[in-house]
């Protein structure tokens, strides 16, 4: 008998159990294993949310400036438009930000809905933070929030299967529509 992934269901694991199968298909992507082996974490120092200020808005592809945090392109998108909203601060985790930072994290993740809707015509958006390496964040040392928007029957599976995603838009050219489309404080 046929497991699943072709293995016999009767064939004993190293543990001595035997291997039961399951409903899952698994798609194996070995290719991702250098962002779980990569345990470099920035600080100060190298962190790129830190030095993403110190450009000019273009070249850190920044969409909007706040007091205390700011809003930019992910460079390595989900979506076009996928946003970043981070603090200056270089803080790691959620519960480090301080009332200010959260206050402001939370109403430019709003502003970047309603500006990503209006611009871009999204259906939905996922939102969240990965707080620490071991729950997939890239940068885990800089606390920030994921504004992925999402449309009808945007996903695939190019990124999978072929290591492609299919961007319709130039990160320059997302950056300055998005940051003409920003409202005025």
């Amino acid at each position: 008998m046929v497991g699943v992934d072709g293995v016999p269901a009767e064939l004993p694991a190293e543990n001595g159990m035997i291997g039961v199968p399951d409903d899952m298909q698994r798609l194996w992507t070995p290719h991702r294993l250098v962002y779980i082996e990569d345990t470099h974490q920035p600080d100060e120092h190298d962190c790129p949310f830190c030095h993403a200020p110190d450009y000019d808005d273009e070249r850190a592809l920044i969409v909007h400036r706040g007091e205390s945090a700011y809003v930019l392109l992910n460079l390595y998108p989900y979506n076009t438009g996928h946003l970043l909203v981070c603090p200056y601060r270089h803080v790691a985790d959620y519960d480090e930000a301080t009332p200010a930072e959260t206050a402001e994290i939370a109403a430019l993740t709003q502003a970047a809905m309603r500006v990503l809707r209006a611009s871009m015509g999204c259906h939905g958006f996922n939102l969240g933070m990965n707080q620490g390496a071991i729950a997939g964040a890239g940068i885990a040392a800089h606390l920030h929030q994921h504004v992925v928007p999402r449309w009808r029957a945007d996903a695939n599976f190019f990124p999978i299967i072929a290591k492609t995603k299919s961007l319709p838009q130039l990160l320059g050219d997302v950056r300055a529509q998005l940051a003409a489309a920003w409202p005025e404080p």
